[in-house]
């Protein structure tokens, strides 16, 4: 009797997965042409550049440099796709305080350099 159920509940397990193979559903394809995909990149670039130049430490950076916001904008509406995606990634993946390690290193060979010349005694020599 259990043996009979359980060939059963087999049965109709196999017979539902044999059922939905055939029910597979379809993708539809269609073309889509360059211009719309070059420019919905091109304005998730813009988008990115521009967030970052309209923050106030940059707007201030840029006056003190004495660049006008109005060259700024010209400037960034006359980079190629290209020029524009590579702006815009490397506005997103630069560090906020610029590199840990770089810093540490600077930070050492300028300790070393002063320890050789004399001006400081960082690596004193424990007596014996």
């Amino acid at each position: 009797m259990k043996r009979a159920m359980w060939r059963k509940g087999v049965v109709s397990l196999l017979s539902v997965a044999i059922i939905n193979l055939g029910l597979v559903g379809s993708a539809a394809g269609a073309i889509v042409d360059t211009e719309t995909l070059v420019t919905s990149n091109r304005n998730a670039d813009m988008a990115i550049v521009r967030a970052q130049l309209d923050r106030e430490e940059v707007r201030q950076q840029l006056k003190e440099l004495g660049v006008e916001a109005s060259s700024v904008e010209s400037r960034i509406a006359s980079l190629s796709d290209s020029e524009l995606h590579q702006l815009a990634q490397n506005m997103q993946n630069a560090p906020a305080g610029g590199d840990l390690l770089a810093i540490i290193g600077v930070t050492f060979v300028v300790l070393l350099i002063l320890e050789l010349v004399g001006v400081i005694d960082i690596f004193k020599q424990v007596p014996r």
